[in-house]
């Protein structure tokens, strides 16, 4: 596998009222990138700054998603709580829509949704989650994205449903052999070389390298990296500069999805 293009995301707008994230520039972030996905006040964010976030990626053309989370402030979303799957449904449904009018008052669509933490670890491994999730897309935004693990029930689930999916490379994240994340609460500072080296060779090769040092198949259309990752904007640089450099355009994920080079990823 040889990817000519790709989508880069990455988590943004995650402070809350006068907090913010060491590292995280939202506005140089988003001159690097295609596709933001948006905090929408459960985990982190709230009114003035989700505003201003997609104000922002309206302005530089980037893709805006909504990054839905358990009700965790103080976790930043990172632990489960505790909820019915109606609960925790409807608590992201509630996070979608108030996205979705941020993006309408700065006239542009919802690209995507993309559940944050351990709210995307759950649903990627509950069936009756995913179902309730992409039932839940098909019937308000059958057109928008849902980000995903290839490896997970939600991207078998869309592809079934006919949602429109796109699967994920997470940069700063490692593997384990099923070809999912291993679910980290903290992460330490990261070399952006040898995170851009990871990169490049999932999109030339289509393989990355797992914590008990095998090597696996893995295939996407967008990477994802991390806002709270510190130093951020020098990863998010790293990578970008060696994608180009590779011959590996960045590009929305609407242009992914279709392109001919690329495995499309938009189920019908």
């Amino acid at each position: 596998m040889r990817l000519s293009a790709v989508d880069l995301n990455c988590d943004m707008g995650e402070g809350f009222g006068r907090w913010t994230i060491a590292d995280a520039d939202d506005a140089r972030i988003m001159g690097l990138i295609s596709s933001a996905n948006i905090a929408t006040g459960f985990h982190a964010g709230d009114p003035m700054l989700m505003d201003e976030t997609v104000r922002l990626a309206a302005q530089h053309g980037v893709g805006v998603g909504a990054h839905p989370g358990y009700r965790d402030l103080q976790g930043f979303g990172r632990r489960k709580i505790a909820g019915s799957n109606e609960e925790i449904l409807n608590d992201l449904i509630y996070q979608v829509g108030a996205l979705r009018e941020f993006a309408r008052r700065h006239g542009v669509n919802l690209q995507h949704v993309k559940p944050h933490g351990a709210l995307y670890m759950e649903i990627a491994a509950s069936e009756e989650l995913s179902r309730g999730f992409i039932d839940f897309m098909r019937r308000t935004a059958p057109d928008a994205y849902v980000f995903c693990m290839g490896s997970s029930l939600t991207y078998r689930i869309a592809t079934e449903m006919g949602q429109p999916v796109v699967r994920e490379f997470y940069a700063d994240r490692d593997y384990d052999r099923s070809g999912s994340i291993v679910f980290a609460r903290r992460v330490g500072r990261l070399d952006p070389r040898v995170v851009a080296e990871k990169v490049v060779r999932a999109c030339l090769e289509g393989r990355v390298r797992t914590v008990d040092g095998a090597d696996i198949d893995i295939r996407f259309e967008s990477i994802c990296f991390h806002s709270d990752t510190p130093g951020c904007v020098e990863i998010a640089g790293a990578i970008r500069d060696a994608l180009l450099a590779n011959s590996v355009r960045i590009a929305p994920v609407s242009e992914i999805a279709t392109s001919p080079d690329n495995t499309s990823r938009r189920a019908v």
